[in-house]
């Protein structure tokens, strides 16, 4: 086989790997808090953060996958620290929001994550896109506006939090370039992991305890009377940590553009994946809703790609 046939192969090896772990993770999160009984979003968040601790760890020092980057400062310390809180409550919200939200209205809700990029960006760094940039967000809010309108199983809390995740993770972005945005302190997205997961960690762990306090009892019932619980939140761990590997793979290997417009067509693949295997009902003005966010989408990454 050619050099070139084999890099395709590659290619089209991980992109594969990083929708199955996409989409999985969301689907089990899904499984697990809404049907399984497993109702402590912010303990499931503090097993993903510990997989990913212990995983970029052996696939950084003893696997090298990618080199190993040392934090060079105090200040790097404390901005990296800030990052992870902030990326605590992202993940934090979107998995409580799955607790009242089909997966379907939760990815329409999480595809607004431009405007807000946008917004915060504008906000804090004063930074302007092209007219035709932000025109292209109408359509973005538009659709969610429409889709909330047409979504039989809308719940105004798991809405809320759904919103607030995905506008935490916008902040995550804009503020993970403004704070890691000097050439000599700048971490590849592996390393970055790899000291934003043991603080998440240190952070969940308490909120746990005091929000979660019968979290150990109730998982250890439920492992008894389940017998794949234990695997299930295994599973699910490894593959919270298999989507970031992924993500930064396919991004490197490819580019960030062609990461752009694979996701947005898993948001839409995982939408159809959860309407068969939840059996939640959709509405023709919902699918329309999401429809017109997703091409908002696109029209948007197609006129910042344009106008940078």
């Amino acid at each position: 086989m050619s050099s070139s046939k084999k890099e395709a192969l590659f290619i089209l090896s991980l992109i594969i790997l990083w929708y199955s772990s996409n989409i999985g993770v969301l689907l089990l999160n899904k499984f697990l808090l809404s049907n399984y009984g497993f109702v402590f979003p912010i303990f499931l968040t503090m097993c993903h953060m510990t997989a990913c601790a212990v995983l970029s760890y052996i696939s950084i020092v003893f696997l090298k996958v990618v080199p190993f980057q040392k934090i060079k400062s105090r200040s790097q310390f404390l901005r990296i620290a800030s990052l992870s809180i902030v990326f605590c409550g992202s993940v934090v919200g979107g998995n409580i929001s799955l607790r009242y939200l089909p997966v379907s209205f939760n990815q329409a809700v999480g595809a607004t994550t431009p405007f807000f990029t946008a917004l915060f960006a504008y906000l804090m760094t004063l930074k302007k896109e092209a007219w035709v940039t932000y025109a292209a967000l109408v359509p973005v809010v538009a659709g969610v506006v429409i889709a909330s309108g047409g979504e039989p199983n809308f719940h105004l809390f798991g809405f809320i939090m759904c919103i607030s995740a995905t506008a935490a993770r916008a902040l995550k972005s804009v503020l993970q370039g403004i704070l890691l945005s000097s050439e000599g302190e700048k971490l590849n997205s592996m390393n970055l992991l790899l000291y934003m997961s043991p603080i998440a960690v240190l952070v969940l762990l308490p909120a746990t305890v005091v929000m979660e306090p019968n979290v150990l009892d109730v998982t250890i019932s439920l492992g008894m009377k389940h017998r794949f619980m234990w695997l299930l939140l295994l599973v699910n761990s490894a593959m919270a940590y298999s989507a970031n590997l992924t993500n930064f793979l396919v991004t490197k290997h490819t580019s960030a553009l062609t990461l752009q417009v694979l996701g947005n067509a898993k948001g839409a693949v995982a939408v159809v994946i959860s309407i068969l295997l939840f059996r939640n009902p959709v509405t023709f003005v919902g699918i329309a809703g999401y429809s017109l966010t997703v091409m908002g989408v696109v029209a948007y990454g197609e006129a910042k790609r344009r106008h940078k």
